[in-house]
């Protein structure tokens, strides 16, 4: 691996996800940069760069999940950088917190994710590195270089090795449909199904329509992310019922609000796999976690070196 110390490149990380922007710079083979972020006696947020950085690439870890401090972190450790000359400020953001409103769907609406957008273009960022952003057209809210990376080519490289015999892969809404038929690219002899679903409240689904066949199959529900987990267990219920054999899930963001665990844990799901975007504790024994840590260092690596991250997944799917 091409030493990025002689590229004066420095990894830094809030306090939202440490065990995984260490996981990144072990993978780059550097020290893990030295950032204060604590707490003034009022509870507002203090921050203090404790090393050099004039001059010098810098990247962020952290994900902007909730509470809102997560987010108050980056924005103020972006602005301790900028103003210390860095040269250039990367924002990498294994997961994208206030993404789900990115456009109107109801008079009197905000759209959380362009004014998040803003904020982190506005604090100093130069550029964006993003993991499975809820929709694709958040990437072009901000307007400086943004990468989408997906872990779905880890997800599925999990799946190809259990060699199902043609497993179906389900979209459990119409917006996973696009992640869902990537996933299945890389899935030998995979079919592919999709449910309609009508939502009743933010944290309530009723899924009422498959469109595909999965009698005596497999199962692979795919999707973004995990929050109430009514999505994914309303589907598994059905395909169940539909006459599948079995059902396996993946996401990349596990948010689990709420009960969804315990949703999850007694559901007919037999495994469900999400990544380390966020951390995670005490989950129960059908859910397993990869690490995204060899993904977005890749992509770091490449950044500093002027090299395609888009090449990073033109690998050809088998079928």
């Amino acid at each position: 691996m091409v030493d990025l110390k002689s590229k004066e490149v420095k990894i830094f990380s809030g306090n939202a996800n440490k065990e995984l922007a260490k996981a990144i710079a072990d993978y780059l083979n550097l020290p893990l940069g030295e950032m204060l972020v604590s707490r003034f006696p009022d509870g507002e947020i203090r921050v203090r760069c404790l090393e050099n950085v004039r001059g010098r690439d810098v990247f962020v870890v952290q994900p902007t999940f909730a509470p809102a401090d997560n987010l108050m972190e980056l924005l103020i450790m972006i602005d301790a950088l900028r103003r210390a000359s860095a040269h250039t400020i990367g924002a990498v953001l294994p997961f994208f917190g206030y993404a789900r409103q990115d456009r109107k769907t109801q008079s009197r609406e905000p759209i959380s994710a362009k004014l998040v957008a803003n904020l982190i273009t506005v604090a100093g960022a130069t550029r964006v590195i993003a993991v499975d952003l809820h929709a694709g057209q958040i990437q072009g809210f901000f307007d400086i270089p943004t990468d989408n990376l997906t872990a779905m080519l880890i997800l599925a490289d999990y799946f190809k090795e259990k060699n199902f015999e043609k497993p179906v892969i389900v979209a459990p809404d119409v917006g996973a449909v696009h992640r869902a038929t990537e996933f299945a690219k890389h899935i030998p002899h995979s079919t592919q199904a999709i449910f309609v679903k009508r939502r009743l409240s933010p944290d309530e689904v009723e899924t009422n329509r498959l469109i595909g066949d999965v009698v005596g199959k497999t199962v692979i529900l795919v999707d973004d992310a995990i929050h109430t987990g009514g999505t994914i267990v309303s589907a598994a219920k059905e395909v169940v019922k539909r006459g599948a054999k079995e059902v396996y899930a993946c996401a990349t963001h596990g948010i689990f609000a709420g009960d969804s665990l315990k949703k999850i844990k007694s559901s007919p799901i037999k495994e469900l796999v999400i990544t380390d975007s966020v951390p995670h504790t005490n989950l129960p024994p059908n859910v397993k976690v990869l690490s995204i840590a060899p993904l977005i260092g890749e992509a770091i690596k490449r950044i500093s070196l002027h090299q395609s991250i888009s090449a990073l997944f033109e690998q050809k799917g088998e079928k």
